[in-house]
């Protein structure tokens, strides 16, 4: 079987997608025609019907925070050119060392650049997409809902529970609130006044507008918080979470240049050790296993993606630039080719 393509040396037929060459403004994004991706031995390769935005592509393709670019992913510009992760169409080639999977399947995960008509992904990134969602839908949960999952496992949500969701309105924001309330939760919602009804049509009790109110001091206690903000200190966060509540943090936005907000993650695990508080950080791994279970969750009708725009494959870099100006409430999708 012919070696991985990295998106743009493929000897093979051409596609369109959306590269990034350079670290940059996602203004800088362009529209290109580009060599089709070939499997490796574990690889398939998927007709992209429709892709996810999130911020993990904004930082892919600005380098920031730096650290990403000492972790791998390009020091001096993107190592992959071709951006996008979260994706679901079918598949049309495998690999020979692929097991599970065939062309034609209908699959949802991370692929190596999703912003195009083909994508490549490894295997144990995809799975069968759930039948009761359509490919924009399915596009949607990948990262968000598989790290919003990950998220109330390790807040150990249960049945009763106070539990407050900082940027509930969010990809991860809105997965979390979901799969909270299925769990018997009694859920906080923080969002900005235009993005509370999304909310509350997602299942929050309350919903707090952090235009308007500080949460943290406003002396309501909670048995676990989940941030996907990444702003809030930690001393005011500790405030109004349980002497033996949890703090989940996720992802790392906000911070400075170098390590984004990674050093509050940091710092949450060194003041865990010495209090009756668990705080902690998160990074999750999207892997088949998480997907199926993902899977699971969304054809039980615990959750379901909160997609509320959708953007022609030219506009890849307004759909960026629209999530990280907080223009965009729940999801944001991509369509390529045929999303139906």
């Amino acid at each position: 079987m012919t070696a991985p393509a990295t998106g743009l040396d493929a000897p093979t037929a051409t596609m369109r997608a959306a590269v990034q060459r350079s670290y940059a403004g996602v203004e800088e994004m362009t529209v290109e025609t580009v060599a089709r991706p070939v499997p490796g031995e574990r690889d398939v390769v998927i007709a992209v019907r429709a892709a996810g935005v999130d911020r993990g592509v904004w930082h892919m393709a600005t380098g920031r925070p730096f650290v990403m670019r000492i972790m791998g992913f390009g020091l001096s510009r993107p190592a992959q050119p071709v951006q996008g992760s979260d994706v679901a169409g079918i598949v049309t080639a495998v690999g020979d060392g692929v097991e599970g999977l065939a062309v034609g399947d209908p699959v949802f995960g991370t692929a190596r650049g999703s912003y195009a008509e083909f994508a490549v992904a490894s295997a144990d990134q995809i799975a069968r997409m759930p039948a009761s969602l359509s490919f924009v839908e399915a596009a949607a949960a990948p990262v968000s809902g598989v790290t919003a999952r990950a998220a109330v496992d390790r807040a150990r949500v249960s049945k009763g529970q106070r539990v407050l969701v900082l940027g509930a309105s969010g990809g991860v924001g809105s997965f979390a609130l979901q799969l909270a309330v299925a769990a018997g939760a009694r859920v906080t919602g923080v969002a900005s006044a235009a993005k509370a009804d999304l909310v509350r049509d997602l299942g929050a009790e309350d919903v707090v507008d952090y235009r308007t109110t500080d949460i943290t001091a406003s002396g309501r206690e909670f048995d676990a918080i989940i941030d996907t903000g990444g702003l809030a200190p930690l001393r005011r966060l500790r405030r109004i979470l349980a002497p033996e509540g949890t703090l989940v943090i996720v992802g790392g936005e906000g911070g400075g240049a170098l390590t984004g907000g990674a050093g509050r993650q940091l710092l949450a695990g060194v003041l865990s050790i010495f209090s009756g508080q668990t705080l902690t950080g998160l990074l999750s791994v999207t892997t088949r296993e998480a997907l199926d279970a993902l899977r699971d969750s969304i054809e039980a009708g615990r959750v379901r993606p909160a997609v509320t725009a959708t953007y022609p494959l030219e506009r890849a870099a307004d759909a960026l630039a629209d999530l990280v100006a907080g223009r965009v409430a729940g999801k944001a999708v991509i369509t390529v080719g045929d999303p139906a």
